[in-house]
């Protein structure tokens, strides 16, 4: 499908990478699948699906992807995180397995499963200025959650306990939940509005 839209990548390593460039596509992005750091050189921004973060750490270190991303991400290229992804771009990660590394880039402290397990997993809607009405309905699965906002990061959504599931930072974006799964692209095209014309 040829686009006339900038070409992103999504990192299809592990995840539900496919549901994000059917969304990108959707909105009208050259959307890729990046799997090597040669892939990385031809897009102008990423999302970071959500799936397993220690895996996902895992094969990006495996695959050379970890550094030249990481390096990307300290350039300014704009990186949206769902899920897993947010956990990835997280500068600190609480109940994180022996050894699982990030790429960082997010002045965040984010908890790995902090919803509990798959059984714990839920839905709900978000009110989100930023993105004005109607709320945002948001899907939880086996979800992080962001239990420090640095001074460099600040929060666009928050459940009723006082939780942060959603931040940015200049070109970064990360929520806790899984806006590919819903019919609400608002986040994707908040993310595609960060990358240079």
């Amino acid at each position: 499908m040829n686009s006339s839209g900038p070409r992103v990548g999504v990192l299809a390593l592990q995840g539900d990478f496919r549901e994000h460039l059917s969304v990108l596509r959707g909105l009208g992005a050259d959307a890729v699948p990046v799997r090597r750091a040669a892939e990385l050189d031809d897009v102008a921004g990423l999302v970071i699906p959500g799936g397993e973060s220690s895996v996902m750490d895992k094969l990006s270190r495996l695959f050379g992807v970890a550094e030249p991303l990481k390096a990307r991400i300290a350039d300014g290229m704009p990186v949206y995180g769902t899920c897993a992804g947010l956990i990835m771009l997280a500068d600190t990660v609480r109940d994180a397995i022996t050894g699982q590394q990030t790429l960082g880039g997010l002045d965040v402290v984010v908890r790995r499963n902090a919803f509990g397990n798959q059984n714990d997993s839920f839905e709900t809607d978000l009110d989100i200025p930023e993105l004005g009405a109607p709320p945002v309905h948001a899907v939880f699965i086996r979800a992080p959650a962001v239990e420090v906002v640095g001074p460099n990061a600040r929060a666009l959504a928050t459940l009723d306990d006082g939780r942060v599931v959603a931040v940015e930072q200049g070109p970064l974006l990360g929520t806790a939940f899984h806006p590919e799964m819903t019919d609400d692209h608002r986040f994707h095209a908040r993310f595609l509005e960060r990358i240079p014309s």
